[in-house]
């Protein structure tokens, strides 16, 4: 009878649930799977809207209402069983400068007791320290404060976050040592502390960072040795140390890395040589030890690095002579730059030549002779062969260098008519300075001359003929065509530069007045037009040239008042001398006439 009982109760169940809609049962339901956000956490999140003085980013406009986890409350998410906040993520954009929140970070963002990952970056205008109460967020996995603008120490107390895995505070004003508490964190997996002004050593507490996979001090004040605790790291990938005042030898243990695929730590005080043992470095991809004090000679165990395809040595005190790289060696290479050692190569080294390269940065190489012959002249994207000892003309050099973008010749002995330049239709940056070139300058620049053109340096030369006609559409940023022959007047058409930076038409013989149009060129921040025989007035148009940070007027034959208005009643009154009659701030005041 028992079980008969049993029997009916099931039946009559099972009936019910027939009965019932599966609608009217999901909304029975629904309210037991989530939860409102906690009110603690609600006014947690207020407080930090509170201290946004500006937001146009606009997102904390939708941070209304009592239910913060209901997705209506950008950049915040909840645990829906509990109601409590796990995620805040606040990003803004890397470029707009327009779009930013203006304010400091509340400490009552430290009472989120259940958060895990903690995003604000991109705001540009956040500042004041980072609260000491974000030492109390122990659940959290990941904080990302960067590009904002956070002042003061990086406090110790974030060293009592058991389970941070990744910690980035790029692009601040952070100052002071990187606190040793740091060194707790067992499980983190990237560091980025870039782009603040940390001064100090290294910590050596770092060595507890057995699961460490990317390190990036970048861009501070950081001195002292480079730590050999780091070559203990054996997941490391990434490690960038430049840009601050490291010294002494490279340690022998980086280079049992043998995950490491980026190792940059360029622009320091490194001294000795590089050793043998780089070719341990199996996964490198990316090399920078540029502007060190590095000498000795480069080791041939470097062409055994497989995968590297990034290689700068530029700017030190590396000496003759230069390895051999064998047919097989570096096979991935695609950029080389060896710039400014102490290195004589005569010719550019055939394996050079003859590789499939993007970049080829050899300047200050004692390279003599005629311009080389790259055998895959279509794979160079950027050519610097400056500051040698090169001869002769440059016809037929150009022949099928299709993806040319820049090109630097500077300080050789080149002797040619622009005549003979037949340029990329992509080439983006031409420096020819200080050589031996003759012709006209329309030869470059013309109807004809590409868009993508933005940096024009002939300077120094034999240049002759009048300045020409600049058409619409042309992208120059800089133009520079100081000390040479050129003649005739400042054309007006000037004001179709309007991307114009940095201007330099100083020791010529140009002629005429200066053209009211060049008040036209808004983004102009360097103006020389001295040594040459301009007359008349400085336009007062020009004062609508807002950005200017440098302007040279000197030694023509201009005449009457300096335009009386920032920046040009400040300049020194040597950028205005040897001129016929001018007068007003900076020079004495003009007379008036009676």
């Amino acid at each position: 009878m028992q079980i008969l009982g049993w029997v009916s109760k099931l039946l009559l169940l099972s009936f019910f649930l027939a009965v019932v809609s599966p609608l009217s049962l999901a909304q029975t339901i629904t309210p037991l799977q989530t939860s409102v956000c906690s009110e603690a956490d609600r006014v947690a999140l207020l407080g930090f809207k509170a201290r946004i003085l500006k937001d146009a980013t606009d997102i904390l406009s939708s941070w209304i209402g009592k239910d913060c986890c209901g997705g209506d409350w950008e950049g915040v998410q909840c645990n829906p069983a509990t109601g409590r906040v796990t995620d805040l993520v606040l990003q803004g954009p890397a470029r707009d400068s327009g779009i930013y929140m203006r304010g400091t970070l509340s400490p009552s963002l430290g009472s989120l007791a259940f958060l895990e990952v903690m995003v604000i970056s991109g705001m540009k205008h956040i500042a004041g320290p980072i609260p000491e109460s974000f030492s109390s967020l122990t659940h959290l996995t990941q904080l990302v404060l960067e590009d904002n603008s956070l002042e003061g120490n990086i406090p110790p107390g974030l060293g009592r976050l058991p389970l941070l895995n990744i910690l980035s505070l790029n692009g601040n004003h952070l100052r002071g040592q990187i606190p040793p508490s740091l060194g707790n964190f067992k499980k983190l997996q990237q560091l980025s502390l870039a782009r603040n002004l940390l001064s100090g050593p290294i910590p050596t507490t770092f060595q507890n960072f057995l699961s460490l996979q990317s390190l990036d001090l970048s861009f501070n004040l950081l001195s002292g040795l480079i730590p050999d605790i780091l070559g203990h790291f054996q997941n490391l990938t990434f490690i960038d140390l430049s840009n601050n005042q490291l010294s002494g030898l490279l340690p022998l243990s980086l280079f049992s890395l043998v995950k490491l695929q980026d190792l940059s730590l360029d622009h320091n005080q490194l001294t000795g040589r590089i050793p043998n043992q780089i070719a341990g470095l199996k996964s490198l991809t990316h090399l920078s030890l540029s502007s060190n004090r590095l000498t000795g000679q480069i080791p041939e165990s470097i062409s055994s690095l497989q995968n590297l395809w990034y290689l700068n040595l530029s700017r030190n005190g590396l000496s003759d002579p230069f390895p051999v790289i064998q047919g097989r060696g570096l096979p991935s290479l695609l950029s080389i730059d060896l710039s400014y050692n102490h290195l004589s190569l005569g010719t550019v080294p055939g394996w050079i030549k003859d590789r499939q390269l993007s970049d080829v940065h050899l300047a200050g190489c004692k390279l003599e002779g005629n311009l080389p012959k790259f055998t895959r002249p279509d794979s160079l994207s950027s050519l610097d062969l400056s500051d040698n000892f090169l001869v002769d003309g440059i016809a037929g050099f150009f022949t099928n260098m299709s993806n040319l973008q820049k090109l630097k010749l500077s300080n050789n002995q080149l002797k040619f008519d622009l005549f003979d330049i037949k340029l990329p239709d992509g080439i983006s940056s031409i420096e020819l300075q200080s050589n031996q070139l003759s012709g006209f300058l329309s030869m470059i620049l013309n109807k004809r001359t590409s868009s993508f053109l933005e940096v024009l340096d002939v300077s120094g030369n034999q240049i002759s003929g009048t300045m020409p006609e600049f058409t619409e559409g042309l992208s120059l940023k800089v133009l520079n065509i100081g000390s040479n022959k050129i003649t005739g007047q400042f054309p007006g058409s000037i004001s179709n530069l309007k991307e114009l930076e940095r201007m330099d038409i100083s020791r010529n013989q140009i002629t005429g007045t200066i053209p009211t149009t060049l008040g036209l060129l808004s983004n102009l921040q360097w103006l020389d037009l001295s040594i040459n025989r301009l007359t008349g007035k400085i336009p007062a148009s020009l004062l609508g040239i807002t950005n200017l940070r440098h302007a040279n007027f000197r030694a023509n034959r201009l005449c009457g008042e300096i335009p009386q208005g920032r920046p040009y009643n400040i300049f020194p009154a040597g950028a205005y001398a040897h001129n016929l009659c001018l007068c007003g701030k900076p020079l004495p005041l003009c007379r008036t006439k009676k």
